[in-house]
Parts: C-alpha cells; structure tokens; sequence
C-alpha cells in the first residue's frame, strides 16, 4: 500500500475510535401549569373498582354491622331501634365520578357533582343492601343522613330505588340544608326518641361532631380516645379517595391551588 494513503487511512481510523455516539435526548419536564388535578386519586380509584380487598372490607364491615345489629335487637326487643347511615361511599359507590374528574384533569365541583348524581348511576357498596335488608325486616329505622344536597333528593331517592333499598320515603332522608356538619341531624332524630344501634360512615364526621375541623393529629387522639367504639357502635367503611382527613392536610383552606395541593401532600409523608 502507498505509504502516504496507508498514514491517511490510520488517522481516519484514529478519529472514528475516538468519537463519543450522540447523547439520548433529555425527556422535558412538564411546567407546573399543566399539573392535572385529581391524577393523584388514581390509585385509590383502581383500588375500589378492582381490588378485591376493597371488596373483602366492605363486606367485613357489613359482616360485623350484621353481628352487632342482631345482638342489640336480641337484648332491646321492646326498644325503639334505629340506625343512622351516610350514604356515598357508605351505602352507595361514586367512584365513576372520581374516574370521570381524573379524565377532565380537573377536581371535585359542586355542579360537576350534582350532574353527576343527577344520572342516577351510582352502584350498591358490597354488602350494604343485605344488611340493611335485614335491619328492614326486623323492624329497625334507617335514615340516610347524607351530605348530598337537599336539591338533589329526587334523583338519589329514584337511584336507591333502582338499587332497591328500603325505608324510601321523605321522613327517612336528612340531606345537606345549610351545613356539612351533622350533628343538627342527628339531634332531629334523637329527638324523635330513637336509639340509635349503630352508625355507618366511610368519614369519621359521620359518628361524632367532635371530629369536625381538627387537624389530623386530634383526629386521631380522638379516634384513639373512642376506640372501644368501632365495630361495636361506629361501623367504617373504606374509602382512600377522598375524606376529611385530606382536607385536614390543607389546614381547611378550599382556596389553595391544586400545585399547592399536591405540594403539601408530598410534603408531609413520613420516609425514613
């Protein structure tokens, strides 16, 4: 080989050994304005449309409701019994309507809601409709003490007749007035002269004011002080969407923006 071309060829080479292959490109980072609210409930949605143990507590739940119902019936035969029931996420599963605000990007809305409800699509929680079957039949009062407003009474009563529940009429429902607070309800009732056997939730505001606006910390003194009441007076149902203990993460504050929601949620995890 020419010398000269054979010098030529080995520098060439020298430089192709050297060369370094072009760097991946670097995914870019979405800006903050395009955070979607609500992507953060995926998870707790999954969980009650498909797992199995969502079920499994539901029905443990209804399981023991049922135990404490008979013995109370068996022990105040002669007593004017009632029980006192939510009923989203209690009685009745909305978490199409949590699935459909993930696919908007956007997050709970009183108008979205009351559309929602409006549908009359809401399905039976596993367990719910036998239990209160039962209480029916064996001559206890239900009322629904609900925070669905009162303007939407049509169509949650036309919804749990379609789910055929009891105990349907007017004198049974005690929907939202003025208040998110409870407690006004319940006296309404007590002071019908009921005693009341249990109480069923998936929120702690659902058995005693005293949870109402406490942060999470009292919440949970208060849950620890009243633990000899659950499962024997407070029935819990579960629920990992939404509740008041999240609300309580954000201090009450309804004006925060969803960044900053999302912001103090990470921020106050416990790692190790």
């Amino acid at each position: 080989m020419n010398p000269v071309r054979f010098a030529f060829l080995t520098v060439v080479f020298a430089i192709a050994s050297c060369a370094q292959p072009a760097p991946a490109p670097v995914a870019e980072v979405a800006p903050a304005s395009t955070y979607k609210d609500a992507e953060y409930t995926v998870q707790a949605i999954l969980y009650h449309q498909f797992g199995s143990e969502y079920r499994a507590l539901c029905y443990q739940a209804y399981n023991l409701a049922t135990e404490r119902l008979l013995a109370k019936v068996k022990a105040n035969p002669k007593s004017k019994l009632a029980i006192i029931t939510d009923l989203d996420e209690t009685v009745v599963d909305n978490s199409y309507y949590n699935a459909w605000l993930v696919s908007q990007g956007s997050g709970y809305n009183p108008e979205t809601w009351k559309e929602w409800t409006a549908q009359r699509k809401a399905t039976i929680v596993p367990g719910s409709k036998a239990f209160f079957d039962l209480a029916d039949s064996l001559g206890v009062t239900i009322f629904y003490v609900s925070n669905r407003g009162v303007d939407e009474y049509d169509a949650t009563l036309a919804n749990l007749q379609a789910l055929g529940l009891p105990q349907l009429d007017s004198t049974h429902f005690y929907l939202k007035t003025t208040t998110s607070g409870k407690e006004e309800r319940r006296q309404a009732i007590y002071a019908q002269g009921y005693e009341v056997a249990l109480y069923l939730g998936d929120n702690l505001n659902d058995f005693a004011k005293d949870f109402e606006k406490q942060n999470n910390e009292r919440r949970h003194e208060l849950t620890d002080s009243l633990k000899g009441k659950f499962g024997a007076e407070y029935i819990v149902l579960p629920n990992a969407i939404y509740g008041e203990w999240e609300v309580a993460l954000y201090n009450y504050n309804h004006e925060l923006s969803p960044a900053q929601k999302d912001s103090i949620r990470k921020s106050v995890l416990k790692a190790y």
